[in-house]
């Protein structure tokens, strides 16, 4: 049993089940304030119903992600003690400050926001909710510069056996973390507004609370509708960057083994990675990896060939998890702008409504692609050209970490079974019958 493989695999599954629940906390929280806002300015009690009714969603995602999120980050210490004492004057520091800033004062506002509703006017009761998605972005963007780092490393310096922080200001405005950062959270109103307009569909199918469901849908999608767009463009210029500071990786994404100028993308390839081929190819399209990473259909693209066995990430795994992504990537703004036509007469459109509330796993599908895409992608790199993964894993045996990696299963399983059942409960029941009242 081998510890490296095993503690990735136990990792990997802790941050994808964590990941679950992430995306859902920063855009919910957003459409909820908007939806208070609109009430706080107008007092019209269907906003304030909406507020409560995704509010409640919103609360349980977020207990959800807080459970998975603390014991994922045992394992910098558990399993990546190595990993820890190399790194840890850089990752550690960027932890502390998302931990004791922007998580424990989002964790505040909450209590606030929770237990305010009496005790706050509306107006000041709606701002505690912008605050409260203000800090679950600004936490996702220092988790976002930690990772940022990791897949290229700067402000440091190597001394005494480690790598030291150097220069605080190179870390936080690496131009990696933020491309990251402009992505992923992004991708996350995404998948909110997925959510919220797939189980608006639902009751709209039903013909259930239709003003509340179709105020609500609109809402949601004119966040899915830019959002989704940003991405699309946001991801382009992101693929440029990983071109330049990760060449291996643009070259495992298109299973790209030789050199060539006016490099083909291929739509779809079956890799050969002992011999260095691919095994099949369908829909060759000459010169757009060179548009793709360059911006110049003539560029030269290197080919994996051109690195050593040994640092090149698995190939299949990112060739695959880049396509979900990106093809993800391209429905989720035809739908969009599909709704946006029909944003008026919702009801009538049973098919699109069906649609819709089928899509609600997708954005979930996409954004755990594009993780696996970034994290397979960088190996053999835990800290991409610095520290290899083999290097970082704790001096532990095989037998500890199946054991703790089974124990993770159990315990995720069982909160991943109740969060979504809560989650799917009162989602499918929807908001009380009877308007929430008026003095709160």
């Amino acid at each position: 049993m081998d510890p490296v493989f095993l503690s990735r695999l136990q990792f990997a599954a802790a941050t994808m089940f964590h990941f679950l629940f992430v995306p859902l906390t920063l855009g919910l929280s957003i459409l909820v304030a908007y939806m208070e806002t609109r009430f706080a300015r107008s007092g019209d009690e269907t906003y304030l119903r909406m507020t409560k009714f995704w509010g409640k969603l919103f609360l349980i995602n977020f207990a959800l992600g807080v459970v998975t999120g603390i014991t994922l980050e045992f394992q910098f210490g558990t399993n990546w003690s190595r990993y820890s004492a190399y790194v840890g004057d850089i990752f550690g520091s960027l932890l502390a400050i998302e931990a004791s800033v922007a998580f424990f004062l989002e964790s505040t506002l909450i209590g606030v926001w929770i237990f305010g509703w009496k005790k706050l006017s509306p107006k000041a009761h709606a701002a505690v909710m912008w605050l409260v998605a203000g800090a679950g972005n600004i936490s996702a963007l220092w988790i976002l510069i930690a990772n940022g780092w990791m897949q290229h490393p700067v402000g440091y310096v190597l001394r005494n056996g480690r790598a030291e922080l150097n220069d605080f200001a190179a870390v936080v405005f690496n131009k990696f973390a933020i491309m990251e950062f402009l992505h992923t959270v992004p991708a996350a109103f995404i998948l909110s507004s997925f959510f919220v307009m797939g189980i608006s569909a639902y009751h709209l199918l039903k013909k259930q609370e239709i003003d509340f469901f179709t105020r609500s849908f609109n809402i949601a999608l004119v966040l899915g509708l830019f959002s989704s767009i940003w991405v699309a463009v946001q991801g382009d210029q992101h693929a440029v960057h990983v071109t330049e500071v990760q060449p291996a990786k643009l070259a495992a994404m298109e299973s790209h083994w030789e050199t060539t100028s006016a490099a083909p993308m291929l739509l779809l390839a079956i890799p050969d990675e002992e011999n260095e081929r691919n095994l099949f190819e369908f829909g060759r399209i000459p010169g757009l990896l060179s548009l793709l990473g360059y911006h110049d259909i003539n560029a030269e693209v290197r080919g994996l060939n051109d690195f050593p066995k040994e640092d090149r990430p698995p190939v299949l795994l990112t060739f695959l998890s880049f396509r979900i992504m990106v093809i993800l990537g391209t429905l989720f703004p035809l739908l969009t702008i599909i709704g946006w036509f029909l944003r008026k007469r919702l009801v009538e459109n049973r098919w699109y409504l069906t649609i819709m509330m089928l899509a609600i796993p997708l954005p979930y599908i996409a954004i755990e692609a594009g993780w696996v895409l970034a994290e397979v992608g960088r190996q053999p790199w835990i800290v991409y050209g610095l520290l290899r993964t083999t290097n970082a894993v704790s001096p532990v045996a095989g037998a500890q970490v199946l054991s703790s990696l089974a124990a993770f299963i159990l315990v995720y399983g069982l909160l991943g079974l109740v969060g979504f059942f809560l989650i799917g409960r009162f989602a499918l029941q929807g908001p009380p019958a009877q308007p929430a009242p008026a003095s709160r």
